[in-house]
């Protein structure tokens, strides 16, 4: 399951699937001048591409009200990108020169007079400011007010079915500030929020799995049901733990000590403390030592209701026993947004990044890539590069809807997992056997068919589609280098001869039908409280994995940062490091059987049956070699160690 920074979280699924959000644009490179005059600079992508004459509805109201953000450029914005790329290149002499946040921001951040220039010539337009760090200035005011800061007229424009208000051309800022502004955000109001891409349940309304379950892989045929793919199928498992996952990963004896991992989304589980510590009580997991899980939180929440905050309750315990069922030394900090918009997401990897909270840093949430806008874009990516220039890698889900095609209509990647600057991770489906050994992997895809009602069939076998690893070809985000020579030009050429951003780069488990036992504290229908345990999936559990595996690489590594994984990630593809995985890995069909409530809780409104085809995601297709699926792959017993020659 996975949310949506507009919803909640990317990555997750009990049965079906959630969105994502992802961004990945601009390098963060001062704006060139525009043509409407020599006295400004044009701030690219602050008019969106839904702000056409035709969904013109004329001008917005002067007194109508406008919150933004401006975001400043800083001392060397092309410098920041080409530290952050040789810092994290394994063939750079640079690799692994990181600096400390304070020295980074010294030497590429804003300076007192750019914060100050900036400053000023907002107050001068009219905005008042409500507050200033050292990425931003935020300010509010009327139109009239922000048409004069920015010379642009506002309008409000038709988006769908819906009106909001948009720049009617870039805007600008002053020439005189000599490109100390990278980009401006709220011009428009559209929502820029992310989602957790998995239908969780939320904490007020309880959901359990039926059964009969598998152990492991195979470990029970449904002997009563109909063949599928010419064979008895196996139910599926009643939830993958920790000890199946390290083994599967291989994890050997490392577990993650001394490293620090960061986990971003939205709003707090009130419980994560006591559902984190029975759950690893219960699996056989480490317990947690004093101090190992803390929460990093804001001072109030917003946006609750048009967020569904309880939702991404359920994102952040998944995340947490995630991570310390793979890597139970690692020291997990969660970071919280005040809600589930863009702005807020972004200011939760700022604290991580400003005060270098963790070296890893897991997020599982995200969006469409057509709802990112440059401007975010922009925003983000300086944001990423700055945690490259310290050593920090971010790694976000891929999306639970495959191609998007069947969620949107278009085909589509995620944001910010499209950003050439994070690790974006897809999605598996795991067969895991007897004696915790690893057995295949195919593409996470999903087609599922009902039992017929005389029982000997599935009715339309194999089914409809109904989730999937987000992937595909970005159709902003121009080819990165460390890409070039390993992804297929077929992908790659896909939307531009010049190349484009493929998603995504590496993968693990992510299929629900072979997903992770999680335990949450829920509200039972008599109205009681109680601790129960599901199984669940979504690329929201194989980001936290692949965080687990980066923790424990960095341990072979001597504990030296890892930071921007990907040059690394890429530079092993072919090798013994990667299961390549394929959605036929066993030469025929494969698929499990599931029995579940019809009402997710107890079976006095029946049971559900179903059979669940493996590999099929959508028009995405993992094979041999690199694939818009899984990446390079998923890590091998031989991927941990390899970070421990470096």
């Amino acid at each position: 399951m996975r949310s949506n920074r507009a919803t909640a979280r990317a990555g997750v699924s009990l049965a079906a699937t959630l969105p994502l959000l992802a961004g990945a644009l601009a390098l963060g490179i001062p704006a060139a001048h525009a043509t409407d005059g020599p006295s400004r600079d044009t701030l690219a992508g602050t008019r969106p591409a839904w702000a056409t004459a035709k969904a013109d509805k004329g001008a917005a109201s002067d007194s109508s009200q406008v919150s933004a953000r401006v975001y400043f450029a800083g001392r060397d914005a092309k410098g920041l990108a080409a530290y952050a790329r040789s810092v994290s290149d394994p063939h750079s002499a640079s690799y692994g020169k990181y600096l400390s946040a304070k020295k980074a921001q010294a030497r590429f951040g804003a300076t007192k007079a750019q914060v100050t220039a900036v400053t000023s010539w907002l107050k001068s337009a009219g905005l008042k400011v409500t507050g200033t760090t050292q990425h931003y200035v935020s300010v509010t005011g009327d139109v009239a007010a922000a048409e004069k800061a920015f010379a642009t007229q506002l309008h409000n424009y038709t988006k769908g079915k819906k009106t909001y208000r948009a720049p009617s051309k870039t805007a600008s800022a002053p020439a005189a500030l000599n490109g100390a502004v990278l980009t401006v955000t709220g011009l428009d109001n559209a929502p820029h929020k992310a989602q957790h891409a998995d239908q969780l349940p939320p904490p007020d309304a309880v959901f359990k799995n039926s059964g009969p379950f598998s152990s492991y892989y195979g470990s029970n045929v449904a002997s009563t049901l109909p063949n599928a793919y010419g064979k008895k199928i196996p139910y599926a498992v009643q939830g993958y733990t920790g000890k199946q996952l390290r083994a599967a990963y291989g994890a050997g004896k490392r577990t993650g000590k001394n490293v620090r991992v960061a986990i971003t989304d939205a709003y707090a589980s009130p419980t994560i403390a006591f559902d984190a510590a029975t759950y690893a009580g219960k699996h056989g997991d480490a317990a947690y030592t004093s101090g190992q899980l803390r929460q990093v939180l804001p001072k109030s929440y917003t946006k609750t209701e048009e967020c569904g905050a309880a939702g991404w309750y359920g994102e952040e315990t998944l995340d947490v026993e995630a991570v310390h069922a793979v890597a139970p030394d690692a020291s997990i900090t969660y970071v919280g947004a005040a809600s589930c918009y863009d702005d807020d997401l972004l200011a939760s990897l700022n604290k991580i990044v400003d005060g270098h909270l963790a070296d890893i840093v897991s997020n599982s949430w995200g969006d469409i890539e057509a709802n990112q806008t440059p401007d975010l874009a922009a925003a983000y990516d300086q944001t990423f590069q700055f945690g490259a220039v310290e050593g920090i890698g971010f790694y976000f889900s891929s999306g639970d809807n495959g191609d998007e095609v069947a969620n949107t209509g278009t085909k589509q990647v995620d944001t910010p997992a499209n950003s050439a600057w994070v690790t974006a991770v897809g999605g598996t489906s795991l067969a895991v056997g007897k004696g915790d050994k690893y057995l295949w992997e195919t593409g996470w895809g999903t087609e599922k068919a009902a039992l017929s009602t005389d029982g000997k069939s599935w009715t339309g076998f194999p089914g409809a589609f109904t989730s999937g690893a987000g992937g595909g070809t970005s159709k902003t985000v121009a080819e990165p280098f460390y890409q070039k020579g390993v992804v297929p030009n077929a992908l790659a050429k896909a939307n531009n001869a010049a190349g484009n951003r493929v998603v995504p780069d590496i993968s693990a488990i992510a299929d629900p039908n072979t997903g992770f036992k999680v335990g949450q504290t829920q509200t039972f229908p008599d109205g009681t409280e109680q601790y129960s345990e599901y199984r669940i999936g979504g690329t929201s559990l194989a980001a936290p994995v692949i965080a687990a595996v980066q923790a424990l690489a960095q341990e072979a590594r001597g504990g030296k940062a890892i930071g921007f994984a990907n040059p690394s990630i890429y530079s092993k593809f072919g090798s013994k490091a990667y299961h390549d995985v394929t959605d036929n890995p066993t030469g025929s069909g494969l698929a499990v059987a599931r029995v579940d409530f019809a009402n997710g809780f107890d079976a006095a409104d029946g049971q559900v049956v179903s059979v669940r085809s493996l590999g099929k995601d959508s028009s995405l297709k993992a094979v041999k070699g690199y694939d818009d699926v899984t990446g390079v792959g998923s890590p091998a017993p031989g991927y941990v160690d390899s970070f421990s020659r470096r």
